[in-house]
């Protein structure tokens, strides 16, 4: 059962938090370029695939469980981080997006927006060598 949990974890994982890793990152360039459409589409990626994304955790609860790894300080790392992850993405880029769809757009909102994106980013990748690596493991791996 561990084996399908944790297929169906990174296939959610590379399926819904890849696209709006790069919608995310993609959204400035369209803003600056004015390119209205393009930006409304990236915009709505992730928005849309933020929900998708919602399964990763559910998922990787569930491999954890299987796994008797709930305590383990790796995942309790990975844990925060993802959920600072969804905050930066729920609070802070998804509605600056959308301000900036509204409105005009200003070099400074954009490059907030661009840093944002890159901390959002940084803390999946940081996630993503956590669950590679998991530092104190007991499963050899």
């Amino acid at each position: 059962m561990s084996k399908i949990l944790l297929s169906i974890h990174v296939l959610a994982a590379i399926l819904a938090v890849g696209p709006v890793a790069v919608a995310a990152s993609m959204f400035p360039a369209a803003v600056r370029r004015d390119d209205v459409k393009a930006a409304t589409l990236l915009h709505r990626i992730c928005r849309v695939y933020a929900y998708a994304a919602i399964a990763v955790p559910v998922f990787g609860f569930g491999v954890a469980g299987t796994m008797h790894v709930m305590g383990d300080p790796w995942l309790l790392v990975s844990i925060g981080l993802t959920a600072l992850a969804a905050a930066v993405l729920a609070l802070l880029i998804l509605p600056r997006q959308k301000r900036l769809l509204a409105e005009e757009s200003t070099s400074d909102v954009l490059g907030r927006l661009a840093m944002l994106t890159g901390v959002f980013n940084l803390l999946w990748a940081a996630v993503t060598v956590l669950m590679i690596v998991r530092p104190g493991s007991s499963t050899g791996a």
